[in-house]
């Protein structure tokens, strides 16, 4: 999507602030003894609140409101009766619509304190985004957003996952480009516009490359490796990128 209007602005805004809000509160709800499908209930309740609905419930009729992922589960988690466990990582994404408008986030973070690798995963996640944050201009292409996400990952010791991206939005939950690398290609590499919307979401691991499909059709895991993640919906303007999921 270009947002063009004030109109535009105003919708991607208000979604992402819901969404945004609604990551906040099941961040901190997330403690050990708390299943994940009680953290999904809490997330059907704000979303209701909100008068907003669900983009992987209403879009791909996925079970559970939002995504919830745990240890060897990297993305597209389901919630249920998985109970989280002192020192688990766990990532949160939320992503939904309001009035023709939609949003994206996520985060990985650690249950509970003293956690050494797993929250040093987590910091250069963010890191990474904020690197490519700074390439995130007019003009700009996103394959910059992929490099500077790899090279924070290797300065750290650490590798991206490579079959798993960013993404256009605004309109839709997935829009064109249909790809932000996590690391740097040239292959559908689109140069930034003014107004264009984007979903961009680094995904940082700590040895392996890429993940694959469990059997549920939905979650995607890895063998030996954990992986962070750090997500926002971002508009770019001339004068610098706008987070709308803060």
């Amino acid at each position: 999507m270009i947002a063009q209007t004030v109109e535009d602005f105003d919708g991607l805004k208000e979604i992402g602030r819901i969404c945004g809000a609604i990551r906040d509160e099941l961040v901190s709800q997330t403690k050990a003894g708390v299943t994940t499908k009680e953290l999904d209930e809490l997330a059907e309740r704000l979303f209701e609140e909100a008068g907003a609905e669900s983009a992987p419930k209403s879009i791909y009729n996925f079970p559970g409101f939002t995504c919830i992922s745990v240890n060897e589960e990297v993305a597209h988690g389901i919630p249920g009766d998985r109970v989280i466990q002192e020192g688990d990582i766990v990532n949160i994404d939320v992503s939904g619509s309001k009035n023709g408008y939609f949003a994206d986030t996520g985060r990985s973070f650690v249950v509970g304190k003293g956690h050494g690798v797993l929250k040093t995963l987590c910091d250069v996640a963010r890191e990474a985004f904020e690197a490519g944050l700074e390439k995130a201009w007019p003009g700009s292409y996103t394959s910059a957003l992929g490099k500077a996400v790899n090279d924070t990952a290797t300065e750290n010791g650490l590798t991206v996952i490579k079959n798993l991206t960013g993404h256009g939005i605004g309109r839709s939950i997935h829009e064109k480009p249909d790809h932000i690398f996590n690391y740097f290609s040239k292959w559908d590499d689109v140069k930034m516009k003014e107004g264009m919307v984007i979903a961009f979401e680094p995904f940082i691991s700590t040895k392996e490359k890429e993940v694959f499909e469990s059997d549920d059709g939905w979650t995607l895991l890895t063998d030996e490796s954990f992986v962070a993640q750090y997500e926002h919906t971002i508009i770019i303007t001339k004068d610098g990128p706008v987070i709308t999921t803060v």
